[in-house]
């Protein structure tokens, strides 16, 4: 691929952006205020909007429910558009309601598996109404202590609560599934990695795909190889971006990883043309800025998904082949090794020039204006 190309795509290149990005988050010990916190869904979205105007890198913006709740959702669509974005995933919340302690969907109360149930159909409807056609489903639901579940009963009623939620759907949509190995539940989780997922997508066929979490893997899992196999089967329908050091941290994606990272992007491009508009995969950004202002640090990961996107296409995917064929394991990774190494910092601050764009995005969000309004008026 030549220098055109690369920039061609780059260019195009563009990140669904979490609504709970932009608000007030923390850890279990403490939610430390960060000035220019975004208050309510509407300052999300103007913060969303804000960080497209010196990026031009966000595709639509992900929302959670109750977190994003408003009384007229056609209204916040059009606000939305208004901002020249548009409502992304909508992702239920099962891990905040009291009635939630033993689970969810899988409850073995059947008035709390319902309420689970209406409350996903509720986000159904929200869907409609904004035009989002992507459910995305983190479920927390498994246990803390043994013999505390039946593990084959649970997950049964998981399964025949998703089919009520999968029949609920209309023909565009989409269900991403999203596994975690622990935490809340730390003895057992129902959907603790990508086999559990990919079963429950299989027995619920078409509208069910499978999301990746980057943070949501033991320590040491070959995550690339989980996208390989889950693009190749066709059943890969998501991925949240962040990074970790030891669990589920949600640090800004390409801070601890960028080799892991980069060779997930390698992978990704053999079966995905990610700079198209209407892609066949979800790409969102899910992280946690407990000490980092909000809007500069979505900026910076979306800088770090561009910079590595570039850094792929400069694979010689050929050549490489031709040496996984050959068994030129030096050279396999010398070819994968020299495309990391490039520095791609030129081409992106040439085609950001050629769309008018700020060649420093972060310092020019900081030293813009309204920025600076942000934080004065958010306190």
């Amino acid at each position: 691929m030549n220098l055109e190309q690369i920039k061609e795509k780059v260019k195009n290149f563009k990140v669904e952006v979490p609504s709970w990005g932009f608000g007030r988050s923390g850890t279990r010990f403490h939610a430390f205020h960060i000035l220019g916190e975004a208050r309510d869904v509407y300052e999300k979205m103007d913060d969303a909007a804000l960080v497209n105007k010196v990026t031009d890198a966000v595709s639509a913006v992900a929302i959670h429910i109750p977190w994003d709740k408003v009384d007229d959702y056609k209204a916040l669509k059009e606000y939305t558009e208004n901002k020249g974005l548009k409502i992304g995933a909508v992702n239920p919340n099962y891990f905040e309601d009291e009635d939630y302690l033993y689970g969810s969907l899988s409850n073995s109360n059947i008035k709390i598996r319902r309420k689970a149930i209406e409350q996903t159909f509720e986000c159904i409807e929200i869907m409609r109404q904004t035009d989002s056609k992507v459910l995305s489903m983190w479920i927390p639901d498994g246990s803390n202590y043994p013999g505390q579940i039946d593990f084959k009963h649970s997950f049964e009623l998981l399964e025949n609560s998703l089919k009520q939620i999968t029949n609920e759907l209309d023909n565009d949509m989409t269900m991403l599934l999203e596994y975690k190995f622990f935490e809340p539940a730390f003895y057992s989780t129902l959907l603790c990695d990508w086999g559990t997922s990919y079963m429950l997508s299989k027995a619920l066929e078409e509208k069910v795909k499978v999301l990746v979490d980057l943070g949501h893997h033991p320590q040491g899992t070959n995550i690339e190889y989980i996208v390989s196999l889950m693009s190749f089967k066709r059943k890969l329908g998501g991925f949240h971006f962040n990074s970790r050091k030891y669990a589920d941290d949600d640090l800004t994606v390409g801070s601890l990883n960028p080799y892991e990272l980069f060779l997930i992007f390698v992978e990704l491009n053999k079966y995905f043309d990610l700079s198209l508009e209407n892609q066949e995969i979800s790409l969102v950004l899910d992280q946690s800025h407990n000490i980092k202002p909000k809007i500069p640090a979505v900026v910076q990961s979306l800088n770090n998904l561009q910079i590595t996107y570039a850094k792929s296409l400069v694979v010689d995917y050929e050549q490489l082949r031709q040496a996984q064929d050959e068994q030129d394991v030096i050279k396999a990774e010398e070819i994968l090794k020299s495309a990391y190494e490039t520095d791609v910092r030129g081409i992106l601050r040439e085609l950001r020039k050629e769309k008018g764009l700020p060649e420093d995005p972060i310092n020019n969000l900081l030293q813009r204006e309204e920025y600076k309004r942000i934080i004065k008026e958010r306190i």
